[in-house]
């Protein structure tokens, strides 16, 4: 059951009907009271705003979970379900081809944030993108999240899938631990790894000190709350989607699961701890596709410069006037670029620049 879209809007809005019924009550009897008329006037005007505002809350959040629960019976995600560790977790593989790309989301987002992208790239190679535990579609699991964690339920779900061979990783923002674990422990399935202005272990470490009380205090009540339905955050899906996915990935931002974004950021130090001492990869073609250092990200460009000390055969990208979310902001340089690494790994086109250097498009 979906803790936070089902459970919580349900005590809500059993609170609110009954805050409601404590009102109502005291103001009919406060005009039995001997009370002097300022004083009626004023809790009367207190127990009409709290009337106003358990109304507001009450509705709005089982409003939001109406809406979300209808949609998402009428509206199913693409791809397939596989039980890992007897919890279902959802992969979308299209396209014909090897190596396949395997997508791996950032902090909070599912496989429908690569949903612009994926079409393309799924015509030089097969590339599947999926929810980790807890987030789209994937059942969520217990306790803290950390890269080790992450990166064995990604390998097992993999091979449920049938997703065979050496892969190449994509990783965006804190998924870049993920998939530096994952090409630690299993290095001989990893044909290549691409960075997504991606997070280093230290600057994790360094920066993510006060986000878990951040979102626990704010951003959580105000997503079960309905509040990004009700400034309709819900209605305008990103540039570049196609029509179902647009659909999907419009009312999604809506279901943002914190509780397992907050899981995941407890488990950071962990994950910091798992991958600092990652890499170097030898040989391993890594292509690093990073923000413009004029727009605004969570890394620096010095860390992407670290990032090419993973290998050899590394090169970065900047991609002109993009921010954080490269696959949003410039979908075409990941369209461009990726599928030609592909095709470099492949051996059917030359290694265009030198390794170890950084170009801007």
């Amino acid at each position: 059951m979906d803790f936070d879209y089902v459970v919580m809007p349900a005590v809500i809005l059993v609170v609110a009907l009954l805050l409601i019924w404590f009102c109502i009550r005291r103001m009919r009897a406060i005009s039995t009271k001997d009370y002097r008329p300022w004083r009626k006037h004023a809790e009367r005007a207190v127990l009409s705003f709290l009337v106003l505002l358990a109304s507001l809350l009450g509705s709005s959040s089982s409003l939001n979970a109406i809406k979300l629960y209808r949609f998402r019976s009428a509206n199913p995600p693409p791809g397939s379900f596989y039980s890992v560790d007897g919890r279902k977790m959802r992969i979308n593989c299209t396209g014909a081809g090897s190596p396949a790309i395997v997508l791996e989301a950032g902090s909070g987002g599912d496989g429908l944030v690569w949903g612009g992208v994926q079409p393309v790239l799924s015509q030089t190679t097969r590339v599947c993108s999926y929810d980790r535990a807890g987030l789209g579609w994937s059942e969520p699991r217990p306790g803290t999240r950390d890269a080790d964690i992450i990166a064995g339920e990604l390998h097992e779900l993999l091979h449920q899938a049938k997703v065979t061979g050496p892969v190449i990783l994509m990783g965006h923002s804190v998924a870049g631990l993920y998939i530096r674990d994952y090409a630690s422990h299993y290095p001989t399935e990893v044909a290549g790894i691409v960075f997504v202005d991606s997070v280093l272990p230290s600057l994790s470490r360094n920066t993510g000190t006060n986000v878990p009380l951040i979102m626990t205090i704010a951003m959580r009540p105000v997503f079960i709350l309905g509040v990004p339905r009700l400034t309709g955050a819900c209605s305008h899906p990103k540039p570049g989607f196609d029509a179902s996915t647009g659909i999907l990935q419009r009312e999604d931002v809506c279901h943002t699961e914190y509780g397992t974004c907050l899981a995941e950021l407890e488990g950071r130090d962990r994950s910091d701890q798992q991958t600092l001492n990652t890499g170097p990869y030898g040989d391993l073609p890594v292509l690093i596709l990073s923000h413009d250092p004029g727009q605004r990200s969570v890394v620096s460009d010095q860390s992407q410069e670290e990032l090419k000390k993973l290998s050899a055969r590394s090169r970065r990208i900047i991609a002109k006037a993009s921010g954080h979310y490269i696959m949003f902001d410039r979908p075409d340089v990941i369209e461009r670029e990726v599928p030609l690494f592909v095709e470099q790994i492949r051996g059917t086109a030359p290694w265009a620049a030198a390794f170890g250097s950084t170009s801007a498009e």
